[in-house]
């Protein structure tokens, strides 16, 4: 990648919505060249879709909780199980598998308290778990979905 490519990430990564043309012109570049770049971008997998971020707020998902999990099992077969055991979770918008105290870190978003334990429930039910903690998040002080991609960079 090079600069003109890191250029188009960055911009795409502000709005996605941005027409080739304005996008061509905020990096340097004619239209045809600049919609090569991105789509070899996405061929790639550097750039792997493009999407609208909602405010959770604002559809009635008021309930943002972080949910820590310690496996007892560390078995390839129990990766394959969680991973499958996790998939029909529409609730869960993160999973990180971690290093430290917790196996596994999931980010979760519900409507409310009652949602969260229905949830939480099917969560427990569904997967053979040591220990699972949640935290309730009480609000979001910062956030972006953009990388810290750095255009001069080699």
């Amino acid at each position: 990648m090079d600069r003109i490519d890191r250029k188009i990430i960055v911009e795409l990564q502000r709005d996605a919505t941005l027409s080739l043309a304005r996008l061509a012109d905020r990096v340097g570049l004619s239209q045809t060249p600049c919609w090569k770049r991105v789509q070899k971008l996405e061929q790639t997998g550097v750039i792997t879709r493009r999407v609208a971020l909602v405010d959770p707020q604002m559809v009635s998902l008021g309930l943002t909780a972080f949910v820590a999990i310690s496996a007892n099992d560390h078995s390839p077969s129990w990766r394959e199980a969680f991973a499958r055991g996790i998939a029909g979770m529409a609730e869960i918008t993160e999973v990180w598998r971690m290093a430290g105290e917790a196996d596994y870190l999931l980010k979760v978003v519900t409507r409310d308290m009652a949602s969260f334990d229905a949830f939480y429930r099917r969560l427990t039910e569904t997967l053979e778990l040591k220990s699972v903690t949640s935290s309730f998040a009480m609000e979001r002080v910062a956030y972006t979905t953009a990388l810290p991609i750095a255009i001069d960079e080699p």
